[in-house]
């Protein structure tokens, strides 16, 4: 009797839930069918939608995207280079990404990411969410779990608006703000901001108004000038950075385990690599061959080997660019062209 148990065992694949229809869980849903674990993944709202990100993928490898099978959707994308930095209207430096980027809409890539999904026979059940308990199996990816916390980001779609470089990085005082050029034409608009309770406006004028309020007025102008895409302004708030508090039994991956500073423009990348990073010990489980509490170890070992020190460089790279007293020395560095964009650039991706 105890062999048919076994049999039947072999012969059986546990089901991974996903809760999340974000980056990393849409990445993982379709990498587990991939090796024919069964999926249910649900997500709350549905496809297409705008998110608050920076759009913008850099640090990922090609063979974790060859992993995951999704590479080929990335093949439309633009691929900027150069980044171009401003403290207010100080030009802090120009240089090349090792690599070229990816820079697309998640509007656009998270439909599609949905639809190989299903058509990799994984379950997506939009309008829906499920239950933040640790049951066995199943993964929390449902983005940011909401906290007290002193940021705001805010992004939208513009178009008119002529870019000095690829990606063009704009640091004011108490916040900072990414322009990159993603499909027909539009440019992605994304800023963190400390929140200002005194700024009441809402939509587009939010965002313009934060931009004033950093001191970033020529780019409000420049912003106020183009055209701004239907509905694709957002805004999410009530968040921190860095490592997120941890929930005994939770399996988490994405922005639920952490969120690297946005500045870095990693955060993208880090969402891909977390999803690769749990294809293994998820496999392992679903196929009788690990249990999940050593599933859950090997989880959480294999995210803080590949994070915690990218996530604690960014959290003190972004303290001293916000930082009033560091402002003078930071132009000072970019006259004298001493600051480290590359060592720093390969600090927060690896």
């Amino acid at each position: 009797m105890a062999g048919g148990v076994s049999q039947r065992m072999a012969e059986e694949i546990k089901t991974i839930t996903i809760a999340g229809g974000g980056l990393a869980g849409l990445a993982l849903g379709i990498a587990l069918r991939r090796e024919g674990v069964p999926v249910v993944l649900y997500e709350a709202l549905c496809y297409p939608r705008h998110r608050v990100c920076g759009e913008f993928i850099s640090g990922v490898r090609e063979e974790t995207l060859q992993q995951l099978g999704i590479a080929d959707l990335l093949d439309m994308a633009r691929r900027p280079q150069v980044v171009k930095w401003w403290s207010g209207d100080h030009s802090l430096g120009t240089f090349s990404l090792p690599e070229p980027a990816y820079a697309l809409s998640r509007y656009g890539l998270d439909a599609q990411l949905c639809e190989r999904l299903r058509a990799l026979g994984g379950e997506v059940r939009e309008n829906s969410r499920a239950s933040a308990d640790p049951e066995p199996g199943t993964v929390w990816a449902a983005g940011r779990r909401p906290t007290k916390g002193h940021w705001i980001g805010l992004k939208a779609h513009v178009r008119g608006v002529a870019l000095a470089a690829g990606l063009e990085m704009h640091l004011g005082t108490n916040g900072y703000v990414g322009l990159v050029e993603i499909e027909e034409g539009w440019s992605n608009v994304c800023g963190l901001f400390r929140v200002q309770s005194s700024i009441q406006a809402r939509g587009p004028q939010l965002l313009l108004d934060y931009l004033r309020h950093i001191g970033l007025d020529a780019l409000g102008d420049r912003l106020q000038r183009a055209s701004w895409r239907d509905d694709s302004f957002c805004a999410v708030a009530g968040f921190r950075l860095g490592m997120q508090p941890p929930r005994a039994g939770l399996a988490v991956i994405g922005d639920s385990h952490s969120i690297i500073p946005p500045f870095t423009g990693n955060g993208m990348s880090m969402a891909l690599e977390a999803a690769a990073l749990a294809v293994v010990p998820l496999c392992r489980y679903a196929r009788y061959q690990e249990d999940w509490q050593a599933t859950l170890r090997s989880l959480q070992n294999n995210a803080a080997n590949a994070f915690h020190r990218r996530l604690t460089l960014a959290g003190t790279c972004q303290n001293l660019l916000l930082a009033p007293w560091f402002r003078r020395p930071l132009e000072i560095l970019a006259q004298q062209q001493l600051l480290p964009f590359r060592p720093l650039f390969s600090l927060t991706r690896r």
